[in-house]
């Protein structure tokens, strides 16, 4: 995922599937552009009393990609991702940042590749029926603007730095 040049919110007016994934990539380019150029161990040192760091909402939004979209939604024959998974030692920013970009290009190919948005998934993570399209989509929105929230306070206790 190239980060766009134009860091404002969307302005796009296009078709319903188009508008929800502009956003969401959007949303996607905060979360990442709060912990770029963030040293070690700062980037991953917890800024909040319940361990939230930066690292950690990447490897937390990875996960919940993934198992929304790829487990979820397309049905994919394996386990759920760990998405309360803790930043290991061997785990790196970089690293990290690539598996959340990997993430979203497969969940985008699931997204892009459904042709009705009203049409059910595979199964559910919670106790309810596989979700349609859109729902996924609206949430995987509201999860990810959520955790831009959070990235935006960590990162301004790190350094200082505020807006996008």
């Amino acid at each position: 995922m190239e980060p766009r040049p134009d860091l404002r919110p969307p302005g796009l007016n296009a078709d319903e599937k188009t508008t929800l994934l502009t956003f969401l990539d959007y949303l996607r380019e905060a979360v990442l552009a709060k912990a770029a150029g963030v040293p070690e161990p700062a980037v991953r040192t917890a800024g909040v009393p319940s361990g939230t760091s930066l690292l950690q909402l990447i490897k937390h939004l990875t996960a919940v990609e993934l198992n929304w979209f790829v487990w979820a939604y397309a049905g994919a024959d394996r386990e759920r991702w760990d998405d309360e998974g803790a930043v290991s030692a061997d785990d790196t920013a970089s690293g990290l940042a690539d598996a959340y970009r990997e993430a979203i290009a497969r969940a985008n190919e699931v997204a892009l590749a459904c042709t009705d948005l009203d049409r059910p998934g595979a199964r559910s993570l919670r106790e309810t029926p596989p979700p349609s399209m859109r729902w996924v989509l609206v949430h995987m929105i509201e999860e990810t603007a959520r955790h831009a929230g959070h990235a935006d306070i960590l990162r301004e206790r790190i350094d200082g730095s505020i807006g996008r």
